[in-house]
């Protein structure tokens, strides 16, 4: 038994033994053969190596001579220029030598005949004192003399020649704008049809008798005094038969008083309890009034969006007046008037009658407020809203000034109209006559005027001169003078034309 087991153990020994050898040899033979083939590979990588590096070497070779053979053109183009450029400075130079050579003689030249004329300027200033001298010693008068002499003589011509100049403008111009502005206005006159004479308000309460005097003044004039307290005017009774004056420099008031006392004379109660309540309830109805004047006048013209307080002014117009002529019906004139020319001149037509309308608001307060009523419609117009146009133009509508707009003309114009046109207003005899004397007196105290007469109600002068004193061209200079003169001296409404006339009368006898 343990014979057959160490049999088998040797057996199996012997047996693991030579399966080791065998497996041992084909190792070693794998190996010798995977060294042998690692080397062959080894041998061709590097033999690719090696070319690969002489090909980046002959490649890295061609451009360098390649780049040095382009830097050498480049270099040899440059020098090139460099010997263009120094062959061009050296001809350059040259030429500057030669040049200056030149130069330095013609100085010399210069300077000899500079030398020359110098001399010549000085025997002709030696040959002019001569030559002045015995002038003067002809004339019998000095240099400065003659000098003012002459200046005279040429300002007179280059005022006769500008007062041609001037004249033939003139002309021009009156000739174009004469035409179209008369075309513009007309247009607007005969298309604005108002009634001749517009109602005014007055400030005389007629009475059915003479006793109702007695019953107005009231025992110990309590009555009177009540009134007068209660609409802050005054009453004046004196012998005119069945009338009684109311006075005041408010028009409201004053139309308070007139109705209030109208009313209490066809009631028949007068006395001081029922003196308050009639002026209350007719205060009320004259507010009442004022409101709705000022609507409708507004919504009549077209002019809308317009403050409350506005329209209140412009209802308070309807009892104002000046020169007789009532504001109110004056401002929808001017509206309507500025509106049409403003239309014809294809401008704006609603700001034109929007500034027409209220051109004279300042009427309604200027008895309260010190200023022009110019100035104060503006600063009202500015308080409650208005436009910057609207407002220059209410304040620029009496002042004709450079820097006036279109509008600020428009106005002017239309206000003229309306105020100029037949029955709109009434002046003073007094002040009437006072301006056409002072009117004919300025035109008179001029030189060469022979007789001046003041015509069309002061609104033309037309002034007779000497023919032999003034001439065409001089005529022109004395109407621009006199015109200035009277802009500057006289006050008046809208403008005076001025017309010179000079006449030639040639007279002969046949015998």
């Amino acid at each position: 038994m343990l014979g057959s087991v160490a049999a088998g153990m040797a057996l199996g020994y012997f047996a693991r033994k030579s399966i080791s050898s065998r497996m041992l040899e084909s190792s070693e033979s794998l190996s010798l053969r995977i060294t042998s083939e690692a080397k062959k590979e080894a041998e061709n990588i590097k033999k690719e190596a090696v070319l690969q590096a002489k090909d980046n070497l002959l490649r890295s070779k061609n451009e360098f001579e390649r780049s040095t053979r382009d830097r050498r053109t480049e270099f040899e183009k440059i020098e090139d220029r460099l010997r263009q450029k120094e062959e061009n400075l050296d001809k350059k130079a040259d030429i500057f030598a030669q040049r200056e050579t030149g130069i330095e003689k013609k100085e010399n030249a210069v300077l000899n005949k500079e030398s020359l004329l110098n001399e010549k300027h000085s025997n002709l200033d030696k040959v002019i004192e001569e030559q002045k001298e015995r002038l003067e010693k002809i004339a019998g008068i000095s240099s400065e003399q003659a000098k003012e002499y002459l200046v005279q003589l040429m300002t007179d011509d280059a005022r006769h020649e500008a007062s041609g100049v001037i004249r033939r403008i003139e002309e021009e111009t009156k000739r174009e704008s004469e035409k179209r502005s008369q075309e513009i206005l007309a247009y607007a006159v005969q298309r604005y049809a108002s009634d001749f004479v517009v109602e005014k308000t007055v400030s005389v309460v007629n009475l059915p008798s003479d006793e109702m005097k007695g019953r107005i003044i009231g025992r110990e004039g309590r009555n009177i005094r009540a009134i007068e307290a209660a609409t802050g005017t005054d009453l004046i009774i004196d012998d005119t038969p069945e009338a009684v004056v109311v006075s005041s420099f408010d028009p409201v008031r004053r139309e308070v008083a007139k109705r209030s006392l109208e009313n209490l004379i066809s009631d028949g109660r007068i006395h001081p309890g029922r003196i308050e309540e009639i002026v209350k309830k007719v205060r009320s109805d004259i507010d009442k009034v004022i409101r709705e004047t000022g609507e409708r006048v507004s919504f009549d013209a077209g002019v809308h969006d317009v403050h409350p307080e506005l329209l209140k002014l412009l209802g308070r117009l309807r009892f104002r007046t000046s020169y007789s002529q009532n504001v109110l019906e004056h401002s929808i004139e001017v509206s309507h008037l500025a509106g049409m020319m403003a239309a014809e001149l294809r401008m704006n037509v609603k700001d034109a009658k929007r500034a027409g309308l209220l051109h004279d608001i300042g009427k309604a307060v200027d008895h309260e407020i010190e200023g022009p009523h110019a100035t104060i419609g503006a600063e009202y117009a500015t308080k409650f809203g208005e436009s910057d146009r609207i407002v220059q133009a209410i304040a620029h509508h009496h002042d004709d000034g450079r820097n006036n707009t279109v509008l600020d003309v428009l106005i002017q114009a239309a206000d003229t109209l309306s105020a100029a046109r037949p029955g709109a207003r009434r002046e003073m005899l007094e002040t009437y006559v006072k301006r056409l004397t002072e009117l004919e007196g300025i035109a008179t105290s001029f030189k060469g005027v022979d007789k001046c007469y003041a015509i069309q109600a002061g609104r033309e002068i037309r002034i007779l001169v000497e023919n032999e004193k003034v001439s065409d061209n001089d005529a022109v200079m004395l109407c621009r003078d006199i015109a200035k003169k009277i802009e500057s001296e006289l006050t008046y409404p809208g403008q005076i034309k001025v017309t010179v006339i000079r006449e030639t009368r040639i007279s002969d006898f046949a015998k």
